[in-house]
């Protein structure tokens, strides 16, 4: 008779941050009992809790001996996995302040949603550190609705994805974005012997975003404005994702937003031939910042944290400090 494998409850059930911040502290600070002294935690406490992961997860994460712990290649792979999760609870709780609007001096702003997913929050979490006494108002919508807030002067800064700036406002590039284009695995466009031609995209019908998307609106300023009506239109990339895995159809969607189910093989990046597929991603505003001035601060940060990327040129400026 076949032995069964044991029961294992769900992660979720069981696991606790500390955990994952303590592994993680023995890989970036050298060995368990460093790790324990600076989240301040006893070091017998510590070694409990990582033995509680180890048997939780079924595996050693930590060579125990005289002279320390140290990390198995298990452990390595773990810390790695570790990290992806910690980073996505900081960029929550990055983004969740400024959604709840906490602080005493406030800065408004509204940003794009593959701007808010995947840039913002590491931004807000830069700028808080400078400015630890400004609390970030962050509203979410589509590039065209971000404009139309900035130009009303219902915020004072805008982040946005689309090409089509209001010649009123000033603006300069933060960062330098790749969109790509992704299908399901069981769509005819992965068995593809040649990369995807700028003219059959241009006719082809797409899972897209809603009007006033700015990845749609570079997509057709950059193929043709007088493409087919999207397969389904959708108000968020994750919607998108999902029906494109679903095999609706193919989509044209930011790396940012993408990676994650490129990295997983659910979606399947289509190579394409003729003009890039990259493009600015701005940070836009009405009236010239004042320097010194938080929203002034905001950008630099946001522009720092892109600073390896190609640039293109802005108008306006931002006044230095």
């Amino acid at each position: 008779m076949a032995s069964e494998v044991p029961f294992a409850p769900p992660i979720d059930s069981w696991l606790n941050l500390t955990m994952l911040r303590l592994l993680v502290g023995t890989a970036d600070h050298g060995s368990l009992s460093a790790s324990a002294r600076a989240a301040g935690i006893a070091q017998s406490n510590a070694s409990r809790s990582l033995r509680t992961l180890e048997r939780r997860l079924g595996y050693t994460l930590l060579r125990r001996s005289t002279r320390g712990s140290t990390l198995t290649q298990e452990g390595v792979l773990t810390v790695e996995w570790a990290r992806e999760v910690l980073d996505g609870v900081d960029r929550l709780s990055a983004g969740a302040d400024a959604l709840a609007h906490r602080g005493q001096e406030e800065l408004a702003i509204a940003a794009s949603m593959t701007i808010a997913e995947h840039l913002l929050p590491g931004w807000i979490g830069a700028f808080r550190a400078r400015r630890p006494g400004v609390a970030t108002r962050l509203r979410v919508m589509n590039s065209a609705q971000v404009i139309e807030a900035v130009d009303g002067g219902d915020v004072g800064l805008g982040f946005v994805e689309t090409p089509d700036l209001a010649a009123r406002l000033q603006h300069v590039t933060v960062f330098t974005d790749q969109l790509v284009v992704v299908a399901g695995p069981g769509h005819a466009w992965t068995r593809r012997d040649e990369p995807l031609e700028p003219a059959e995209l241009a006719v082809t019908a797409l899972v897209e975003r809603e009007e006033g998307s700015g990845t749609r609106a570079f997509l057709d300023r950059l193929v043709d404005d007088h493409r087919p009506a999207p397969l389904v239109e959708l108000n968020s990339n994750s919607a998108i994702c999902q029906a494109v895995v679903e095999g609706i159809g193919p989509a044209v969607l930011s790396r940012l937003a993408v990676e994650g189910a490129l990295r997983t093989g659910q979606l399947v990046e289509v190579p394409t031939r003729g003009r890039s597929l990259g493009r600015s991603l701005q940070a836009v505003w009405r009236d010239p910042l004042p320097g010194g001035g938080a929203a002034a601060d905001f950008v630099e940060v946001a522009r720092g944290a892109g600073r390896g990327a190609d640039r293109g040129a802005d108008r306006g400026g931002v006044p230095s400090r």
